[in-house]
């Protein structure tokens, strides 16, 4: 009986085996510069459509490589044109705070004109109370700079406050909105005097201080009047801008009137102010 080959080679090996066997008698054709017959034929349909492949792959990844670069080359400049962005908003910003701080130099300086006869110094806010309102606040000048208690201080367009306590670098200011402060005030329309009173509350709910004691019996005084420190106030320097009457009204009394004043100062927002070095002379009994 005949015995079987134990010898078995699967396919796929072989086609392996055929195609390298293919490849080799190509490369041996081209390398040997075999021209003509069956080689040349083989060669010419597995070696072309390689190399259209080999060339596509190639083109391929040259665009993706330009591609990139071009990416890199954006991505650079716009770093370039944020850094330019950043270094002109800084520049921008940096003007505005300059032209802010010029703007409060000449409404200081032109506060200091309006009352040429009073010797000042000009001073920084350094500290305030909590709240909205600069009812209470320090400032960075004080007793080596010639401040003392009862100083009057200014700002914006008209009176803050007084000096309520100094240190030697330092002053605290009560402002003329704290519940506590009063001043005796005069419209400057009729020459009649008046009492203001500090408000918080009023301030915030309409941005408004009090007076009261107003004699007015020919109701020559009017919304809007102007209304300035008076020449009878112990502690405050005659003339000084308070603000304008808001509101006003009778009281039951039939004799005087009350109402409310805007102040001519914002309240809500100072950074410097002028301390008139002069105090107010007052007459000893």
């Amino acid at each position: 009986m005949r015995r079987k080959s134990k010898f078995f080679l699967p396919a796929r090996y072989l086609l392996l085996i055929m195609s390298g066997v293919c490849i080799i008698i190509m490369l041996l054709s081209f390398t040997l510069n075999i021209s003509g017959g069956p080689l040349n034929a083989a060669a010419g349909y597995v070696f072309v459509p390689m190399q259209e492949g080999i060339n596509k792959v190639g083109t391929w990844i040259s665009d993706k490589a330009a591609n990139l670069k071009n990416l890199s080359d954006v991505m650079a400049e716009n770093e370039d044109l944020q850094n330019q962005v950043d270094e002109l908003t800084t520049e921008l910003n940096t003007i505005k705070l300059e032209q802010y701080e010029l703007d409060n130099l000449r409404e200081l300086y032109s506060l200091d004109q309006k009352y040429p006869s009073y010797e000042k110094v000009a001073a920084n806010v350094i500290g305030k109370n909590s709240g909205n309102w600069f009812n209470t606040f320090t400032i960075d000048k004080g007793s080596n700079d010639g401040i003392e208690v009862d100083m009057n201080v200014m700002a914006g367009s008209g009176l803050v406050g007084i000096v309520t306590d100094v240190g030697p670098n330092y002053a605290k200011v009560t402002s003329i909105i704290n519940d506590t402060s009063k001043v005796s005030g005069m419209v400057t329309t009729t020459s009649d005097n008046l009492i203001v009173s500090g408000s918080l509350q009023k301030m915030n709910e309409d941005m408004v201080i009090e007076f009261n004691n107003l004699n007015d019996k020919d109701n020559e005084v009017s919304i809007n009047d102007p209304v300035v420190t008076s020449a009878v106030s112990y502690n405050y320097q005659q003339g000084i801008l308070i603000g304008y009457i808001s509101s006003i009204e009778t009281d039951s009394n039939n004799l005087t009137k009350s109402g409310t004043i805007t102040p001519a100062v914002d309240f809500e927002h100072i950074e410097e102010v002028l301390v008139i070095l002069n105090k107010k002379q007052t007459v000893e009994n």
